[in-house]
């Protein structure tokens, strides 16, 4: 019985241990939808009940099959409500075809080349004494702080996001869930 539990104790650690060395990761649920690694940025995200708004803006910038490619990307993916407390008409302004330009700058804003994960974003943060900064594939910059267990993303107007979501690992990078909309 003993030799028993032991074994099953070593296959299970080996086990965990291996699947640590391959990158698996357990992903939380986003939007009531589970968000499989396998999947990439766009199958995944269309399966959010919290991510319609996002996913609509990025059909209409024509941006799909990028989110689809390779990346690997990191997505600060802002929720429904993070777009409804927007001023009023700014989204369907925004999903304009005249205003394709602007929504891309808004939605390339958000997304960072590389697959970044929270690990990584708080060492920058500590060895950048209190604030880290990412260049975004718009060409703008994000800068990142942390307060406690909570961190911070702020655009280059001042308004501050907080990452409610950390590490959603996808096939083609990471999505990162914030609260607000970031702005160029």
């Amino acid at each position: 019985m003993k030799t028993t539990l032991l074994t099953a104790a070593l296959a299970a650690t080996f086990t965990l241990a291996f699947a640590a060395q391959a990158g698996h990761h357990e992903n939380p649920m986003v939007g009531g939808a589970p968000m499989l690694p396998t999947k990439d940025i766009i199958d995944n995200a269309v399966n959010s009940k919290d991510h319609t708004t996002l996913v609509a803006a990025v059909k209409a910038a024509g941006l799909v099959e990028t989110l689809k490619g390779k990346g690997p990307f990191t997505v600060f993916a802002p929720t429904n409500a993070a777009f409804a407390a927007l001023p009023a008409g700014t989204v369907d302004t925004l999903l304009k075809p005249e205003n394709k330009g602007t929504l891309t700058g808004v939605l390339t804003y958000h997304v960072v080349p590389g697959r970044i994960d929270a690990k990584a974003i708080a060492a920058k943060i500590k060895a950048g004494n209190g604030t880290a900064t990412y260049a975004t594939v718009q060409g703008g910059t994000l800068t990142f702080k942390s307060a406690g267990k909570d961190v911070s993303v702020t655009d280059a107007k001042g308004n501050t996001a907080k990452v409610t979501i950390a590490n959603v690992y996808q096939s083609n990078g990471v999505i990162h869930v914030i609260d607000k909309v970031l702005l160029p």
